[in-house]
C-alpha cells in the first residue's frame, strides 16, 4: 500500500497532464482500433507444470482441552493433517485451504472451526496440495486424494459419509468438488455428502474477467493507458493510478475514484450494504496487485483466457447509459477472450474445474458483502447456475456484514457448517439470503440474519443493522 501523502503528491503532480474529461489519451487512441486478440498457442505447454514445490510436514499440536489423535506427513506430494476425536462419529471432513501464494513451499493448517468439528465428535483432514499457484485442479484431486486414502494413513475404517468445505481457493474447491463434471472426469473421485464453500470462487472464471475489468478501469480513469493487453505497464504506473484515483489511500477515493467504485459496485454483484466499506480497505492493494497479468491465470492455463468485449462499464446505479459512460465504454480497451483456454481436458478436470451449478447434496454457502477481492457476485452467479440446472432448492447462501474477504467470525461459520450438516443427515433445510433480487439485496437490512458479531471480528466501524 502506498502511503496517503505519496498518493496526494502523485494526484497533485499528475492531475494536470494524465486527465482528458474522464478518459486517457493514450487508451482513446487504442480504443478507436480493434479489439486485441491475444496470441493462441495451440500448445499443453504451460509455466505451472514446468514448477517445482517441496512439501512441508506441518505438526499439529493438539487443541487445548480437546483430546484426540493426530497424524502429520507427506502423501502423493502433499504435506497433510488429519485429526479425530476420541469420540469419533465416523464421518470425516475435509478442509481446502486459499490461495498460498507462489513459492516453493508446500503448506497445510487445519480448519478454523476445528474445536467446533472436534466437540461434535467430527475427524477432519486438510491437504496442503502438491502445487501452489491458482492451481483448484491440483487442489480437488489431492484433496480426493487424502479422503481415499484417510483409511491407510490412520488405520481407521472408513468414513461412514465424507464432508467438504474451504475458504476462497478452497471454497471453489469445495464448490466444484460436488460438481457432476467433477465426478465425471476426476482421476480422485470422492462422493461427497454435502459441501459449504466460504467467500468461494463459485462463479468459476468470472473471478479472472473481474480482476481484468477491475484493473482495466482504474489505469484508464487515472489516463494512464492501457495501450495493449496485457498491461505490462500497470505496476510501473500504479502510483500515478493510485494518485489520480484517491485523495488519500485507499479510504478517500477522487472523483475519478468514485467513479471506479461506482465500476466495481456493478461488477462486484450491485448496490448494496458494507460494499462501500469494502472499496475502501486494504484490499484495494490485492486487487491492483493483480493488474498488467496476461490472461493465464500466472501460468494455470497455456493461454489467456479472459476478454471484456461485453462488459458495460457504468458509473451508477441506473442501467440507462449516461453520454459519459457511452463515451468511457466506447474509449476502453477492448480485449477478445478465448474460452477454450480451459476447455474439458482428456487427462482429468480443467485447468481451472468449473461450477456449473450441477449438484446432487446440500451445499450452503456464506459470503462477506464488502469482499472486493472475490467478489459477491460469484454468489449470484452460482444461483443462477443452480436455477437453470433444476439444483435452487440444494443451494442456500448466507450475505454477512463484513468488508473484506473471508472475515467471518468463528460463529457464523460454525453455523454455516452446523446447517448444512443438519440439512443432509436431517432433512431440515436450513434458511438463506436472497441474492438475486436488487431491491432485496440493496435494502440497508440486507446480510443482519446470518450476521453474528461474536467479537472474534473488529466490525465496530461499520453501520447496525437498522432496528425493525
Amino acid at each position: 500500500m502506498l502511503p496517503s501523502k505519496l498518493a496526494s503528491a502523485c494526484a497533485r503532480t499528475a492531475a494536470g497532464v494524465m486527465l482528458v474529461g474522464t478518459i486517457g489519451i493514450a487508451a482513446d487512441v487504442q480504443a478507436r482500433s480493434k479489439p486485441i486478440k491475444p496470441p493462441v498457442s495451440h500448445s499443453e505447454s504451460r509455466v505451472q507444470d514446468l514448477r517445482v514445490f517441496v512439501p512441508i510436514v506441518s505438526p499439529l499440536a493438539a487443541f487445548p482441552g480437546l483430546p484426540s489423535e493426530r497424524w502429520t506427513g507427506i502423501y502423493e506430494g502433499s504435506s497433510y493433517q488429519i485429526e479425530v476425536p476420541p469420540n469419533w462419529n465416523g464421518m470425516l471432513v475435509m478442509y481446502a485451504h486459499g490461495f498460498r501464494g507462489t513459492g516453493p513451499e508446500l503448506t497445510v493448517g487445519p480448519p478454523p472451526i476445528r474445536p467446533w468439528l472436534l466437540q461434535q465428535g467430527y475427524a477432519w483432514a486438510a491437504s496442503s496440495y502438491s502445487k501452489n499457484y491458482y492451481d483448484v485442479r491440483v487442489g480437488i484431486e489431492d484433496t480426493n486424494a487424502l479422503a481415499l486414502a484417510f483409511s491407510s494413513l490412520t488405520g481407521k475404517a472408513e468414513p461412514s459419509k465424507t464432508y467438504i468445505t474451504g475458504h476462497s481457493m478452497g471454497g471453489h474447491v469445495a464448490a466444484a468438488a460436488v460438481e457432476a463434471e467433477t465426478y465425471a472426469t476426476a482421476n480422485n473421485p470422492v462422493r461427497y455428502s454435502g459441501s459449504v464453500p466460504m467467500c468461494g470462487v463459485t462463479g468459476d472464471v468470472y473471478e479472472f474477467e473481474y480482476l481484468m475489468n477491475f484493473t482495466l478501469a482504474a489505469q484508464h480513469l487515472a489516463g494512464q493507458g492501457p495501450t495493449s493487453f496485457p498491461a505490462t505497464d500497470f505496476q510501473a504506473k500504479l502510483p500515478q493510478i493510485i494518485g489520480a484515483l484517491w485523495e488519500t489511500y485507499p479510504t478517500d477515493p477522487s472523483p475519478q475514484g468514485e467513479k471506479l467504485e461506482g465500476i466495481v459496485r456493478e461488477l462486484s454483484g450491485g448496490e448494496r450494504p458494507i460494499f462501500a466499506e469494502g472499496f475502501r480497505t486494504s484490499l484495494q492493494s490485492v486487487v491492483l496487485g493483480t493488474g498488467g497479468r496476461d490472461g493465464s491465470v500466472d501460468g494455470i492455463l497455456a493461454d489467456s483466457l479472459s476478454g471484456n468485449l461485453a462488459t458495460r462499464y457504468q458509473f451508477d446505479t441506473n442501467k440507462a447509459m449516461s453520454r459519459e459512460e457511452r463515451e468511457f465504454n466506447d474509449a476502453i480497451i477492448r480485449v477478445i477472450g478465448h474460452p477454450p483456454a480451459n476447455s474439458i481436458r482428456p487427462d482429468g478436470l480443467r485447468w481451472i474445474p468449473v461450477v456449473n451449478g450441477q449438484f446432487n447434496v446440500p451445499v450452503v454457502s456464506i459470503h462477506t458483502l464488502g469482499d472486493l477481492y472475490v467478489p459477491f457476485k460469484h454468489q449470484q452467479i452460482y444461483r443462477r447456475n443452480a436455477e437453470a440446472n433444476g439444483n435452487g432448492e440444494l443451494l442456500v447462501q448466507r450475505a454477512i456484514r463484513a468488508p473484506s474477504h473471508c472475515d467471518f467470525t468463528y460463529q457464523e461459520q460454525v453455523e454455516a457448517m452446523a446447517a448444512m450438516l443438519q440439512w443432509e443427515q436431517q432433512g431440515i433445510k436450513p434458511a438463506g439470503d436472497n441474492v438475486l433480487n436488487p431491491r432485496v439485496v440493496a435494502n440497508p437490512a440486507y446480510g443482519c440474519e446470518f450476521t453474528r458479531n461474536d467479537g472474534t471480528q473488529n466490525r465496530s466501524a461499520l453501520p447496525a443493522c437498522p432496528s425493525n
